[in-house]
């Protein structure tokens, strides 16, 4: 699914109330346990990412605010997954402040893991699933890329699919 979105300006690496601005935000009841509150309140939150179709939901907490936190979360991460930008130039300034010596500094459950992923992707596609010009282009060993795929396996499972499609060799 491609976007018209400018280099390094992927959906997922917006801030929240800039992404929030293209969703629409829909209340639901949880259903199982969590007890009384929990039936008669509507605390889960679907997102839909209007321009996409994308959607993500949560609803396992008594907060709404919390489910809208995790809802969005799931959200960057599902963008940064089916949402491809066109890459040129550099890296992104926040991809060049989390590498450092080739390595790159980045916890799965960090806020920036979703746009850094994305941006990981598009220039993965962009050199058309060849790992290695990828982690030249942004600055990483191979090993960095493949270990930033693995940290979310749908994406790790993506990149090998294409790279099967393209008659290379799956990553591990």
């Amino acid at each position: 699914m491609a976007d018209p979105t400018p280099a390094h300006e992927h959906p997922a690496a917006l801030d929240d109330a800039s992404l929030l601005k293209h969703c629409r935000m829909d209340q639901t009841r949880g259903g199982g346990p969590g007890g009384q509150h929990r039936n008669k309140t509507a605390t889960g939150i679907r997102l839909t990412h209007e321009p996409t179709g994308i959607t993500a939901q949560a609803g396992e907490r008594r907060s709404q605010a919390d489910n809208r936190r995790q809802a969005l979360r799931r959200l960057r991460v599902k963008l940064a997954l089916h949402v491809r930008c066109d890459v040129a130039g550099s890296p992104s300034a926040l991809w060049q402040s989390r590498c450092r010596g080739g390595r790159l500094s980045i916890n799965p459950d960090h806020a920036d893991f979703p746009a850094l992923l994305a941006e990981a992707l598009d220039w993965i596609v962009a050199a058309g699933e060849d790992i290695k010009r990828a982690a030249t282009a942004l600055g990483v060993s191979t090993t960095q890329l493949v270990g930033l795929l693995r940290d979310e396996p749908a994406a790790l499972e993506q990149v090998n699919h294409a790279r099967q499609a393209r008659g290379r060799p799956t990553l591990r």
